[in-house]
């Protein structure tokens, strides 16, 4: 066979040492790798390139069946975009994996028996980034969740389980508040659930589930969510298997790939030689699983239990109890490397399989609904008389829709407000046609007149629509 070109980016901070390390690991286990070098992160900022990579990179990307990629430095300030977010978007790759394991007794943790993989959407929620502030008061951000990015990402945990022999998915989402966005991903879940009847699924809004991990992760297997639960819960997941920095990630697409350590670019120990390499390893791994080289994967992640089993740590893992030498980054890779085809004794040893076909997300296909125009939501900015404010809304209106409520931050004050109620200066002004009957495009610009000419500052507008009937808008505010 031969080599498979995979591309690397040495990264920031600590990305250069801890790449040393891992491509020294992999040399010296025989990875069949052709690697082609790319420059991305502080140094591509820095040259006016606000999304920290050339343009030119992404040919490179397209040719290579893997990327993995070191940590690296995002400038602060200066409107720079998360070079990561790019990536992930750019290339489609939907699927964030994150395999949190625990390596009781030799690392310690409270959670001896964990082993849970976080299974994240990776190209929408609020990680969209789209944001505004249009009033001195008021910031907002929009979440973005799509019933087609949800199927790819909840079936690919189910299908990641079946491969893994797992024997449940979890489901985490905000239903309770988010009716309509968590909501979808929700009923997502539970229709695919169905089509895996070997697999035990279950749901859990998110902060108790998160509580839940906390304290006891060995009470779940897989959980999947959208994409900012999933950021957070994987740290969370992380750290308390002992280290954040022991964690690889994977990103995967349906052509595209990109590996990389949960951690980040830690500038202050950089080129001191005490990171620990481990969590870019454990993405080198699931590197390796993806593009069938799981023999080397084996043999390189045996050969880490083994280093770990021995008590070779790195500081950050270091402990008096467990550990009998503390190491710097390179000798730490050294110590795997001396025990490449040696296998842990007490620890569990690993036997990865080669992927038996890559995942392929066929969508499901709905049948047509009837989608019908019944409404307009309208965001105002406005700092003056309460009072004159009101007036000025009850006048502007059109014969087929009518004033429902003025709210402010998800609170109704029209028609009735409430004494301690605190304003901002964004207020939310909701028109219905009677009976959620369909209206004209043109009944919303003429109303957009009618503020126009009583001197209302329109932010924007939300346009409301049922589909098959069906209010698909926030119906009721506290």
């Amino acid at each position: 066979m031969g080599k498979i070109p995979i591309a690397i980016a040495k990264g920031d901070g600590i990305g250069p040492e801890i790449m040393r390390a891992c491509l020294f690991i992999l040399q010296e286990a025989g990875a069949a790798l052709d690697y082609k070098e790319i420059e991305i992160g502080q140094a591509v900022y820095l040259r006016g390139i606000k999304t920290g990579i050339d343009p030119s990179v992404w040919d490179i990307l397209k040719d290579c069946r893997a990327f993995l990629k070191a940590p690296i430095t995002t400038p602060q300030g200066g409107g720079y975009k998360s070079l990561n977010v790019t990536i992930r978007t750019t290339l489609g790759l939907f699927a964030n994996v994150r395999p949190c394991v625990s390596y009781f007794p030799y690392i310690n943790t409270k959670h001896p028996d964990m082993d849970v993989v976080i299974i994240r959407e990776n190209e929408e929620d609020l990680y969209c980034g789209i944001e505004y502030q249009q009033t001195p008061d008021v910031c907002e951000s929009l979440k973005l969740i799509s019933r087609s990015g949800s199927e790819k990402i909840i079936r690919f945990a189910f299908e990641f389980a079946k491969l893994q022999n797992r024997k449940k998915v979890t489901c985490f989402t905000k239903d309770n508040i988010l009716k309509i966005s968590d909501g979808m991903f929700h009923k997502v879940f539970d229709e695919i659930a169905k089509e895996y009847p070997d697999i035990i699924n279950d749901h859990l809004i998110v902060d108790i589930g998160t509580a839940k991990i906390s304290d006891t992760p060995e009470d779940f297997d897989i959980v999947v969510m959208p994409n900012l639960y999933g950021d957070i819960v994987s740290d969370i997941a992380a750290q308390i298997t002992g280290s954040v920095g022991l964690c690889g990630s994977a990103n995967i697409g349906v052509k595209g790939s990109m590996f990389e350590a949960v951690h980040g670019s830690a500038p202050t120990i950089a080129n001191q030689d005490i990171a620990n390499p481990s969590g870019l390893l454990h993405a080198t791994i699931l590197m390796l699983i993806h593009i069938a080289q799981s023999g080397t994967a084996n043999l390189i992640h045996n050969a880490w239990l083994k280093t770990i089993e021995e008590g070779i740590h790195t500081q950050d893992i270091f402990n008096k109890k467990t550990s009998k030498k503390c190491v710097g980054t390179q000798e730490f890779a050294k110590s795997i490397v001396s025990n490449l085809g040696k296998e842990p004794t007490n620890l569990s040893k690993v036997h990865h399989t080669n992927p038996q076909e890559p995942y392929k997300h066929k969508p499901k296909v709905y049948p047509a609904l009837k989608r019908e125009l019944v409404g307009v939501d309208i965001t105002i900015f406005s700092t003056g008389n309460l009072n004159r404010f009101f007036d000025k809304v009850s006048h502007a209106s059109e014969a087929s829709l009518h004033l429902k409520f003025i709210s402010n931050r998800g609170v109704i004050i029209w028609p009735h407000l409430h004494p301690d109620t605190s304003l901002s200066d964004q207020y939310r002004i909701r028109f219905l046609s009677d009976d959620l009957k369909a209206i004209a495009q043109d009944v919303i610009i003429k109303l957009l007149q009618d503020f126009d000419r009583v001197g209302l500052d329109v932010i924007k507008t939300e346009n409301l629509y049922t589909l098959d009937g069906l209010p698909k808008f926030s119906s009721v505010d506290i």
